[in-house]
């Protein structure tokens, strides 16, 4: 019996070809609204016509190279940015969230080895970092990415530390993001069975070679969807640049816009980049995710026949026996 056929009964030839005429006919009933709600009042509106299309699509018109070399710099000012910040909240994500587990199980810890007043003095640190970093989590978590990246912004050069704007976003963008893919892979880490860090624990491993070596891989690996999911929206989060004038994507149409007064037209290829970009990086994730889990199958899989060195050894022993 198929996973399908336990889940929900699978459907006979008249609910399929019932549901084949709904499909049809909500599939025309949206054309026709499209058409009557979208594309009617634009036309009417001379939306579609080339003097707006023109400087995007006609190679042939006066605008089109220089929009397209605008647009070109936005787009790569918006890859960089995001790129420095996903690597950025990856790296200290995953610092805090082995921070974090390690604070856990050293707030479980009686530190029974040591004197009295010093283990009460290294229970009393543990229980205090682990507060303090849960607190950060919740508050740099709670707080608008336009707020973290205003205060980078106008905080750092009051105290005479100055960036470039990109680094201003960046940092901005990887206070948030990192706390977030820390608490990912905290749920992760902590999701998993009990037993193997037992395990780990039984064969001499320490609580940090239990993290490095058994449980991140395997958060990273289970959590993979919720951490491309996150990249994703740091991608989409560089367009907060607008609030310190860096000249992403988004800041440098209003500036096209301003100048063609073409509003709709650019944020309809804008929105096309970000789309194709954001499917990219959803369908490199789901190409990981098989690899990942072909190879866990290939190294789960035991050997069905012996090699032939083996079946010789073998009847070796038999007929010496």
């Amino acid at each position: 019996m198929s996973q399908q056929s336990v889940l929900y009964d699978v459907p006979g030839p008249r609910q399929r070809r019932l549901t084949l005429i709904g499909s049809a006919v909500a599939t025309v009933l949206l054309l026709v609204g499209a058409y009557f709600l979208i594309y009617r009042p634009l036309n009417d509106k001379g939306q579609f016509s080339m003097e707006l299309w023109g400087p995007l699509i006609d190679p042939s018109n006066e605008n089109f190279s220089l929009v397209w070399k605008r647009i070109g710099t936005g787009f790569k000012n918006t890859l960089t940015a995001a790129a420095l910040a996903i690597v950025c909240s990856l790296v200290v994500g995953t610092l805090l969230a082995v921070l974090r587990i390690q604070l856990k199980s050293l707030t479980r810890r009686r530190f029974t080895g040591f004197a009295t007043p010093l283990a009460y003095l290294l229970r009393g640190l543990s229980l205090f970092l682990s507060g303090l970093t849960r607190v950060c989590v919740e508050v740099f978590r709670g707080l608008p990415v336009v707020i973290t990246i205003f205060f980078v912004a106008r905080g750092f050069p009051e105290f005479g530390v100055s960036f470039d704007t990109l680094w201003y976003l960046v940092i901005g963008l990887t206070i948030y993001n990192s706390v977030v893919i820390a608490e990912i892979l905290r749920s992760g880490m902590e999701g998993l069975p009990g037993g193997q860090a037992e395990a780990a624990s039984a064969i001499g491993l320490s609580p940090s070679q239990t993290t490095r070596m058994i449980l991140l891989p395997q958060a990273f690996r289970i959590m993979l969807p919720a951490l491309i999911s996150q990249l994703v929206v740091v991608l989409k989060d560089t367009s907060l640049g607008f609030i310190i004038s860096y000249e992403e994507t988004l800041n440098i149409g209003k500036q096209i816009i301003g100048a063609l007064d073409n509003p709709i037209q650019v944020y309809i290829v804008i929105a096309v980049l970000f789309i194709l970009v954001n499917y990219s990086l959803s369908k490199l994730a789901q190409y990981v995710q098989h690899r990942l889990s072909r190879g866990r199958k290939t190294a789960g899989t035991p050997a069905q026949n012996p090699p032939p060195a083996a079946l010789t050894a073998q009847a070796e022993g038999t007929g010496a026996a």
